[in-house]
């Protein structure tokens, strides 16, 4: 992580960054489990996360907000989603055409994240040719 205002949009990017590929490892291991008995699928939010850090005062523009984020607050981990449920009689709750719609969503958000985190290193550069 960098510690310069001039890197807060990289430093929260990479954050989701990092929480997206936790998700893809979580998806990944919820297919692999798809027949576990009593195996219930596992998630990870950091959308939630992020949106209480940012706080929801639009009246305060975006880059203030980023600013002010204390990044150590953005930790996350995987949890267990609906635990007490399952529409399966082996009480596992993983539905494979939800986990394939999951992951192809993430590797898009992931995908994305790099994309925007390479953008703002080249705007970073462009402003240090001037």
């Amino acid at each position: 992580m960098i510690n310069t205002s001039a890197f807060d949009y990289i430093n929260v990017l990479e954050k989701a960054a990092d929480a997206s590929w936790l998700r893809n490892e979580a998806i990944a291991n919820n297919i692999a489990n798809v027949d576990t008995p009593n195996y219930k699928r596992q998630d990870v939010d950091f959308e939630s996360v992020l949106a209480r850090e940012l706080g929801g005062n639009r009246l305060v523009p975006m880059d203030t907000r980023v600013a002010k984020a204390n990044l150590s607050h953005l930790k996350v981990g995987t949890y267990t989603d609906a635990s007490n449920f399952s529409y399966r009689l082996d009480g596992n709750n993983v539905d494979i055409e939800n986990e394939n719609v999951y992951l192809a969503q993430n590797q898009l958000k992931y995908q994305g994240l790099i994309k925007s985190i390479s953008e703002e290193f080249k705007n970073l550069q462009a402003v240090m040719r001037k």
